[in-house]
Formats: structure tokens, sequence, C-alpha cells
């Protein structure tokens, strides 16, 4: 061409084919191909195959905090289809969890079976729920405790009214028992360490048993709870026991209630809560906050610890004669993470 640059050969006919392209369309811009397509999309990779760590995790934050704005999006809409639908709206979708989907015991309590209704009535708790005995525990420790494992005996004696917290000095539990029950003590409390942490308790209940083991872990004292409350006062808790539904969980459930006087002083608003959740028992020390006649908040006195069932014993403590109810083998029973025994 005269005054310009002749085109190259190639780029001419690629010129006119994008043409005719045009008018067999009808004047429509061109989309992009199939390849062009996944140059712009590459296909899905895992973040785990990213090779910097840095980079690994911010694109995992990322991937977390877009995940949580859907779920956040969807929930409002589902909440305005409900209120658009009113009272023809479908009942709400029950999320699965291992709770709910539970492997089915035996030995589930039905409250209006009579056999255990029998059970109740004759077991070692009976005279205190027929309000014959009134409860006073005895709070001890291993041999030389160390500082924290005092702290947490002493707070955990507040949160049990009339309790009284005595120190070993070297005393075997066997011996210790009967100038228990000579006092007229109603409960014995073993806190045990190691490595200067408290990781065992034994719950036995006078005169005649039974005797709990407990895993102890979790431990929080009070200064180490965020917006905790003021000490607690030396009024009467409230007993709340959650989710003990077996024969098993029945009786740990009736042991704790044991621990706590029968009429709680409900000035004091305090309420002590053994919350069973896939076998660990979880204890919180609240006290209710009244903010208006509508508006109720529950503030945290502390300690708060979890606790573990390892063996039920008949009887009092005897480590070497003692005739067990129940142990946890836990090669044995852990078979299902949906498997459960409180």
């Amino acid at each position: 061409m005269a005054g310009g640059k002749m085109l190259e050969p190639k780029k001419r006919k690629n010129m006119e084919t994008e043409a005719q392209n045009n008018e067999t369309k009808g004047g429509e811009e061109p989309g992009p191909s199939e390849q062009q397509q996944a140059a712009f999309f590459p296909p899905t990779f895992s973040v785990s195959e990213i090779k910097n760590k840095q980079r690994r995790h911010f694109m995992f934050l990322k991937f977390k905090q877009e995940r949580r704005k859907e779920k956040i999006a969807l929930k409002k809409k589902r909440k305005k289809e409900r209120e658009a639908l009113g009272d023809k709206a479908p009942p709400k979708q029950v999320p699965k969890t291992i709770e709910n989907q539970r492997v089915y015991d035996e030995t589930t309590v039905d409250p209006a079976d009579e056999e255990v209704a029998y059970d109740e009535a004759t077991d070692e708790f009976a005279p205190y729920f027929n309000r014959q005995t009134t409860p006073k525990i005895l709070i001890t420790t291993s041999d030389r405790p160390r500082g924290r494992t005092v702290r947490f005996t002493e707070q955990l004696a507040t949160v049990i009214p009339n309790s009284h917290v005595y120190y070993r000095r070297g005393l075997a539990l066997k011996k210790i028992i009967p100038q228990c029950m000579a006092r007229d003590f109603t409960d014995l409390i073993v806190i045990n360490e190691d490595r200067k942490v408290p990781n065992g308790l034994i719950l036995s209940h006078l005169p005649d048993g039974p005797t709990a083991h407990y895993k102890v872990s979790n431990v929080r004292l009070r200064k180490e709870i965020k917006r905790k409350g003021k000490q607690p006062s030396e009024h009467k808790p409230e007993v709340i026991l959650n989710n003990f539904t077996t024969r098993l969980g029945h009786s740990v459930g009736r042991m704790f209630a044991s621990l706590y006087p029968h009429d709680p002083q409900f000035v004091g608003r305090q309420v002590a809560t053994f919350h069973n959740q896939r076998d660990y028992i979880f204890f919180r020390y609240h006290r209710y906050i009244f903010k208006s006649e509508k508006k109720v908040g529950i503030q945290e006195l502390g300690p708060r610890f979890t606790l573990k069932l390892r063996s039920l014993q008949k009887g009092t403590f005897d480590s070497k004669f003692g005739e067990y109810e129940w142990i946890h083998k836990r090669h044995e029973m852990d078979t299902s993470r949906r498997k459960f025994h409180l």
C-alpha cells in the first residue's frame, strides 16, 4: 500500500476470518474460545499445594473468611424467606452432630421406670435425697501438694458449702476414711497432682460408697478467667445436672448432687453446673445478673475444670481389694465416636 506498511499475510488472514465471523453472528463481538476460558479460569487447587507457608496461611484465612460470609448471607436469606412465609414456613433443619447421632444405650434411664425408682429409693444416696443427712465434705490433697494444687483446693472449698480443707501429712486414705466417719463427714474429695498440676480427683461417698476416680484437666483458677465476677458469697447455690442419661450417668449425677445442700438460697443468685458432653463433665460456677425484667446475664466466678470418669468402685476407697462397678477400658469401649457411657 502507498504511504503505509503492507500487512503480513497471516495478520491479514486473521482479520478476514474475524470479519466473517462478525458478519455471520449479526455483528456481535466474538466471545472467548474454550482455550481462552481455560486460561482465564485455571482448574481448582487445594490450599495445601501452596509451598510458601505464609502465603498458604494467608489463603487459608481468606478462604475461611469467604466461607463465613457465605454462611451469614445464606442464613439471612433463609430468615427473610421464613418471615415472608410466616406460618407456612417449613420446619427448621436440625444439623447432624455426634450427640444427636449417638449410638443407643440399653441402660438409658426412663424416669417412669419402676425399677429405676426402686433402685434410687434404696441406693447409697437415698438418705441424702430423703433429707436424713446434711452434706459435710472433707477436701484433701496428695502428700505435699504444690502451690497450684493448694489454690485449686481452696477455691473448690468456696464453691461447695460446708466443706473443710485438711492437708495430708503422709497419712494413707484408708486411715483417713474412718476418721471422716467418726466426724460425720458424708463425702471425701482427694485432689491428686502430677508435675505441680492437678490431674486427678477421687470422690468417695461415706460411709458405704461408692467411690469414683476422675481424670482432671483444663483447670482454670479465678485469676486466669477473663471478665470474672467477685468472690462467691456464702449462699447455698443451685445445682444443674445436664445430660446424665444412662444408669451409670444417673449414679454419677446423684453423687454430684449429694455434695450440695437441699435448699438453695436464691438470694445469692449462684449456680453450680455439671454439664456432661461426650462423657466429659464440665464444671462451671456462675452468678445471675438481672439486667432488666426480661434480660438476665451470667457472670463466671470460677474455678473451672473438666472431669473424665475412669472408674466407679463399690464401697469406700480400696485400691487393692475393692470391687469395681465400672472401669473405663479405652481400647475395648471407645470403638465408636458416637458411643457414650454417661
